[in-house]
């Protein structure tokens, strides 16, 4: 397992380029975040991996209790001791911050949006309701990356290939904490297959923001959403009782929120929370990794008999998760929710 050693922090200080043109985005649903009161004082959940796999029965039993009840209670929780090394972070923050280097925005430009298939898209967004520059790919079960800088491709695909490991470890902790066995996530989404989307953001952009948003309230599809960053502040996630809270990550954690079609596997025992990105308050330049872990493609997900009853209706229509990503009109990189043309 690897040793926590201090958050990565980034120094760089902020220096818009007023230069650039890009594309704004309708914002005209976004509620603005200062109308909502903030809360530091409730403390997110910590999750150890290593624990949910330890020899000793009794420590894995009272860890599987633990994230069963954190599944159900919260949604979210940061996991700490899953494997994947501080090396690995410091190469994928290294190349991630090579790859936006402000000089070399051109180059950038040849993965601009072209068409529905592309398997990677680089955008510049500003406006009140986002602000950010990203790089997206897909990351599973095909690895689409840029090749360069030199070392990104091989960085990201480390740091992928360790991710991995871990959606395997929770689908089989998650399903032992629903009682069930190891496998059922396994089978119900075809994890083995399963399609997953990452999204590489820098916080403020290379440009001016225009607003407080850097994206703004969402839920995500598929099995869950893990994320890893260089500098805390800016995450907020909304929990059971309304409270905007402040992620604020232990070292090389990795920030774990439940998705949407796990909300409809179980027939919403467990829920996908909204959560956002905020600017306006970033000294530095951050960096995040928000990595989307969907079902396969062809994975036809519904509320699974095991969790319907009289009292416990179906709550949302069943259709693949590719029919799920296209019903609100978006495409298979710039996955969005669909959960509310869904739910019943």
């Amino acid at each position: 397992m690897a040793e926590t050693a201090p958050v990565l922090v980034n120094h760089r200080p902020f220096e818009p380029n007023p230069i650039l043109s890009f594309d704004s985005l309708d914002s005209s649903i976004i509620k603005p975040h200062d109308s909502i009161a903030i809360v530091d004082d409730v403390e997110i959940p910590t999750v150890d991996y290593f624990m949910l796999f330890s020899d000793d029965l009794d420590e894995r039993s009272k860890a599987l209790e633990y994230i069963g009840r954190v599944c159900k209670d919260f949604g979210f929780f940061y996991l700490v001791n899953h494997g994947i090394s501080d090396s690995v972070f410091e190469g994928v923050f290294k190349g991630i911050s090579d790859f936006f280097n402000p000089t070399e925005i051109e180059s950038r430009k040849q993965y601009e949006k072209k068409n529905p298939t592309d398997r990677i898209r680089w955008g510049l967004r500003s406006s009140p309701g986002e602000n950010r520059e990203y790089l997206k790919i897909i990351a599973h079960p095909q690895y689409h990356c840029p090749t360069k800088p030199s070392g990104f491709s091989e960085s990201m695909e480390e740091y992928f290939k360790g991710l991995r490991e871990v959606v395997q470890g929770l689908g089989k902790a998650v399903s032992k904490a629903l009682g069930f066995e190891e496998c059922y996530i396994e089978k119900a989404f075809k994890l083995g297959t399963g399609f997953d989307v990452s999204a590489m953001n820098l916080y403020p952009p290379n440009f001016r923001s225009k607003g407080s948003i850097g994206v703004p309230d969402h839920t995500d599809p598929g099995f869950f959403v893990s994320l890893i960053q260089d500098v805390n502040g800016g995450l907020q996630v909304f929990s059971n009782d309304g409270n905007c809270i402040n992620v604020n990550m232990p070292p090389n954690a990795i920030f774990i929120n439940l998705g949407d079609h796990l909300e409809i596997l179980t027939n919403g025992k467990y829920k996908s929370h909204v959560h956002r990105v905020v600017v306006d308050n970033n000294k530095v330049k951050r960096i995040s990794v928000a990595t989307l872990h969907g079902p396969s493609l062809d994975a036809f997900v519904s509320p699974a008999p095991e969790f319907v009853d009289d009292s416990h209706p179906p709550a949302y229509r069943g259709m693949t998760y590719k029919q799920s990503l296209q019903a609100n009109g978006s495409d298979e990189i710039d996955v969005q929710s669909s959960i509310e043309q869904i739910r019943l």
